[in-house]
């Protein structure tokens, strides 16, 4: 069995403390035994906000061994994974140090602050021999996953265009400060950012343009284009101004050879060239990567099989 710690019980420590309680009931061979944060006293009886919703707002953390700091908790834990859910900023030397004592890292997303510190990760990972994994969820998202399938199976061709966007209203705290968060094109844009390179490989070139509209921030918006040696059109768009109750959105367009998908307001619809269209529904399940070892997704759809 596997003992998980959480460090960091934010917005984001609470989605992953989310899906480690749905994968404990579930079956999996692990266990989520302790949960550390400066301010864990203060978050385990408040709310932590974010762009998309918590199981819960307030925790029942009593199960679980409770930390203040990253020292105490490794001294008192035999942990085989450190999930960390920490600012932007504190990624590398944290991925580094947990590394460095054999222990397993899953680390948020974005990897790091900048490539030196990233591959510094990466250099470490390889050096331990311990897994380090980055929390780029779209790769285990329902409506990209199968985006992905259609992609390496070719059932309607090779990709022709495409248009990826996600955007929020401002985010709160040190995500506007850009030497921490990087901003906009770091924390949000990077999303897209993984998911082209995934389904398309490594362009020929690109281009960004980006504005920064908040004060003390770093580009807010910003709007990329990727130039392929076969002349596709690809572009991603990511937006952290967005006004009033609008709340968290993200999407993509992709023309395929013999198909366009759509993928808005959580629902994915397919447009074949030669049958009718149908909605793509997802399994309600997102899963967690856990070590070397994955809960798969399955899909289903209404409509042409």
């Amino acid at each position: 069995m596997l003992k998980i710690g959480i460090l960091g019980f934010g917005f984001m420590g609470r989605m992953h403390f989310d899906n480690y309680v749905r994968l404990m009931e579930e079956g999996a061979d692990i266990k989520l035994v302790a949960i550390c944060d400066l301010r864990i006293d203060e978050l385990k009886d408040s709310k932590a906000n974010g762009n998309m919703a918590t199981e819960r707002d307030v925790y029942d953390l009593e199960p679980y061994h409770l930390y203040d700091h990253v020292d105490s908790m490794l001294e008192n834990e035999e942990l085989d994974i450190v999930d960390v859910c920490l600012p932007t900023y504190l990624h590398a030397d944290m991925t580094c140090m947990l590394l460095e004592k054999g222990i397993h890292v899953m680390c948020e997303k974005p990897m790091a602050g900048s490539a030196e510190e990233a591959w510094r990760m990466v250099k470490t990972a390889e050096r331990t021999g311990k897994t380090l994994m980055i929390g780029q969820c779209l790769r285990f998202w329902p409506a990209y996953e199968y985006l992905k399938a259609c992609v390496e199976d070719g059932r309607y061709g090779s990709i022709v265009a495409g248009e990826f966007f996600r955007g929020s209203e401002p985010p709160k705290g040190w995500f506007l400060e850009g030497d921490k968060s990087g901003g906009c094109i770091t924390d949000m844009h990077v999303h897209d950012v993984d998911m082209i390179h995934w389904l398309m490989g490594k362009p020929e070139r690109v281009s960004t343009f980006a504005k920064t509209i908040i004060e003390g921030s770093l580009y807010d918006i910003v709007s990329t284009h990727y130039s392929y040696p076969d002349g596709k059109v690809i572009n991603a768009h990511a937006d952290w101004t967005l006004s009033g109750e609008h709340g968290f959105h993200m999407g993509y367009r992709v023309n395929l050879e013999q198909a366009t998908l759509v993928f808005q307001n959580n629902e994915l619809k397919v447009y074949p060239e030669d049958a009718p269209g149908f909605t793509v529904v997802s399994c309600p399940v997102i899963p967690v990567i856990i070590a070397n070892s994955s809960i798969s997704l399955s899909m289903l759809h209404k409509g042409n099989p």
